[in-house]
C-alpha cells in the first residue's frame, strides 16, 4: 500500500476561516486606534476641564473675599447707624437739657431783676 500523496488545495472552509481570521485583525486594529484616538480627546476634554475648574475657583475665591468684604462693610455700616443713633439721642438729652438750664436762668435773672428794683 502506497501512502497517499498529500494535494495543496483549497477548500472553502479554509478560505472563509482565513477570510475571517483577517478580518478578525483589521476590526482589532480599528478598535484599537479607536481606542487611542479617543483616549487622546477624552484626555485633551479633561485638559480643558482642568483649566476651566481652575478659573471657577479662581471666581469663587474672589467672590468670596468680596462676600467677606461686604459683610464688613455691612457690620461697619451697622455699627455707624447705632452710632448715630445714640449721638443723637445723646444731642436730644442735651437739648432738653439745655432748655431746663435756660429756663432755670431766665427764673434766676427774673428773681434777681425783681430784688434789686428800687
Amino acid at each position: 500500500m502506497n501512502a497517499p500523496t498529500w494535494k495543496w488545495e483549497w477548500n472553502l472552509n479554509t478560505l472563509v476561516v482565513l477570510v475571517g481570521f483577517a478580518g478578525g485583525l483589521v476590526a482589532w486594529g480599528y478598535t484599537l486606534a479607536d481606542l487611542r484616538q479617543g483616549r487622546a480627546i477624552n484626555e485633551t476634554n479633561i485638559a480643558n476641564l482642568t483649566a476651566r475648574v481652575s478659573a471657577n475657583e479662581i471666581a469663587i475665591r474672589r467672590l468670596d473675599n468680596h462676600e467677606l468684604r461686604i459683610a464688613t462693610m455691612e457690620k461697619a455700616a451697622n455699627d455707624a447707624a447705632d452710632t448715630m443713633k445714640s449721638l443723637n439721642e445723646t444731642l436730644n438729652n442735651l437739648a432738653s437739657d439745655m432748655k431746663v438750664t435756660k429756663e432755670i436762668l431766665q427764673r434766676l435773672e427774673a428773681a434777681q431783676k425783681a430784688q434789686f428794683r428800687p
